[in-house]
């Protein structure tokens, strides 16, 4: 991203060249040519910070463009109040399942505390594109993206690390990165936390099938018994997790149909969005699952530079907590600190958003600095 532009009390407005938004107090102007990607993506708009009075607020920062990481374009946006803030990347879940949305829903108020840099990772929602190669999709080259990512972040921003909160799968790349680069990472925050992933998929599966025995659900336990125990593929997977689905949602924080519409409602998204997010979705699970299911943290990263909080949902049968807390125990790490959530699920921050919010204010940030 050429031409960041940080919005300050006498700042002139600065010209883009790929089509995003920039801000400042003199208004907002789009750029006059798109790259002929952008035209066929949604970019999105996102508004400035304002004060009272509608005047843009001095050193905050709204802007959402394309990045180019690892050779390809990424959708990227950053938001804050303040950008004395710690910039705070957001790793979504899946692999390819986009959630800028349900945090702008959920939790827009840590603006105030941080810079949130939200991100679609390499083959999800946004950047989403059929000219990725499924052989460019490895955790690997992952980690690439993020290290060209963070190293953006730090040098526009002028900080010397950055907070990261991994979901799910974003919580395996963000501990394998935060492993391997921590001069770069002040604290690492994880919910849906993998530690052993074979281990996690075992007790997730154990669940579903005894779940459905209790309740005799003849469709679940039909569907569960024909594709058996773990290992298994993706089209396996996607079964399981809809079974899950179905014997969770009378106990579920929040309705699917909340998570779709909060994913969907952001002023950054759209309706248009939804076919990429589909696609990138089964596109990323496809090419990334049989090297994902594999990931043993316990083994790949078994101890960590920075302070880490996990804040893990009591009813999460995707990642069974369980697993997550084998991993926290053997972690060595200068501090550490597991919060439960006793309501929520997988989306921790979406189910106790207001409890995720404060952990993440009252915790994370005083660490951060």
């Amino acid at each position: 991203m050429q031409g960041l532009h940080l919005a300050a009390r006498g700042a002139q407005p600065l010209r883009a060249s790929r089509g995003r938004f920039l801000f400042s107090p003199q208004g907002c102007e789009r750029a006059e040519r798109l790259h002929p990607l952008h035209r066929m993506k949604h970019l999105g708009r996102t508004e400035p910070h304002r004060t009272l009075d509608g005047s843009i607020l001095p050193g905050s920062i709204a802007e959402v463009s394309y990045l180019r990481l690892g050779g390809i374009d990424q959708w990227v946006m950053h938001r804050g109040e303040s950008i004395a803030n710690p910039p705070l990347i957001l790793l979504h879940g899946g692999p390819g399942m986009p959630e800028s949305g349900l945090f702008r829903r959920f939790n827009a108020v840590l603006e105030k505390h941080f810079t949130l840099v939200y991100w679609d990772q390499r083959g999800a929602g946004k950047s989403f594109s059929r000219s990725i190669p499924s052989s460019s999709m490895t955790v690997e080259q992952f980690i690439a993206d993020l290290d060209e990512l963070v190293d953006h972040v730090r040098r526009r921003l002028g900080k010397e690390r950055v907070v990261l909160y991994g979901h799910s799968w974003g919580s395996a790349l963000g501990v394998l990165y935060a492993a391997r680069f921590p001069e770069k990472v002040a604290v690492y925050v994880g919910s849906g936390q993998i530690g052993d992933s074979a281990a996690a998929e075992s007790t997730s599966y154990a669940f579903a099938l005894a779940e459905a025995e209790r309740r005799r659900d003849r469709t679940a336990l039909r569907k569960l018994r024909a594709i058996g125990p773990p290992p298994y593929g993706a089209r396996e997977l996607f079964t399981e997790r809809m079974q899950v689905t179905r014997l969770d949602r009378g106990e579920a924080a929040t309705s699917a149909w909340t998570l779709w519409r909060a994913l969907l409602g952001s002023p950054e998204s759209s309706i248009l969005d939804l076919p990429n997010i589909v696609r990138g979705f089964r596109f990323s699970i496809q090419a990334m699952w049989p090297e994902t299911s594999c990931l043993n943290l316990q083994e790949l990263a078994p101890t960590l530079q920075m302070p880490v909080f996990l804040l893990l949902g009591r009813k999460d049968h995707w990642v069974p907590p369980e697993t997550s807390v084998d991993y926290f125990e053997t972690l060595s790490a200068p501090a550490k600190k597991l919060v439960w959530f006793e309501r929520a699920g997988h989306e921790v921050f979406v189910d106790e958003a207001d409890a995720f919010n404060a952990a993440m204010v009252q915790l994370v940030r005083p660490a951060a600095a």
